[in-house]
C-alpha cells in the first residue's frame, strides 16, 4: 500500500459528522428560540461550541489520526493558556473583594 490510500477515509464518518455538528448547531440555536437565559444559556452555548470544535478538529483536521506527541503539540499550549486565564479571572476576583473590603466600597 502506498501512502495515498492509507489516508482514504470513509466519506460516511465525514457525513455523520456532517449531520452531528447540524445537530449540535441546531441545539445551539435551540438555546436562543426558547429563551434561555443566565449561566445556563452561556454554559450550554459554549459546551456545543467546544463540542463542536473538537468534531472539527478531531475529524476534518485529521487529528483523531496522528501521533500522540503531535497531538500534545497542539492542544497543550491552548489549555494552558486557558489556565492561565482561570487564574487570572480567579486573582481578579480576589484583588475586587480585597480591595472593597479595604476601602469599604462594595457594589
Amino acid at each position: 500500500m502506498d501512502h495515498a490510500s492509507r489516508q482514504q477515509h470513509p466519506i460516511g464518518l465525514y457525513l455523520k459528522v456532517w449531520a452531528l455538528l447540524f445537530v449540535l448547531s441546531t441545539m445551539s440555536y435551540l438555546v436562543d428560540y426558547f429563551h434561555v437565559q443566565g449561566l445556563l444559556r452561556w454554559g450550554l452555548i459554549v459546551t456545543f461550541m467546544l463540542m463542536k470544535a473538537g468534531l472539527i478538529v478531531a475529524v476534518f483536521m485529521h487529528l483523531r489520526w496522528e501521533r500522540p506527541a503531535l497531538v500534545c503539540a497542539i492542544l497543550l499550549p491552548p489549555l494552558c493558556v486557558l489556565v492561565l486565564v482561570a487564574l487570572m479571572v480567579l486573582e481578579g476576583d480576589y484583588i475586587f473583594l480585597t480591595r472593597g473590603a479595604f476601602f469599604g466600597v462594595l457594589p
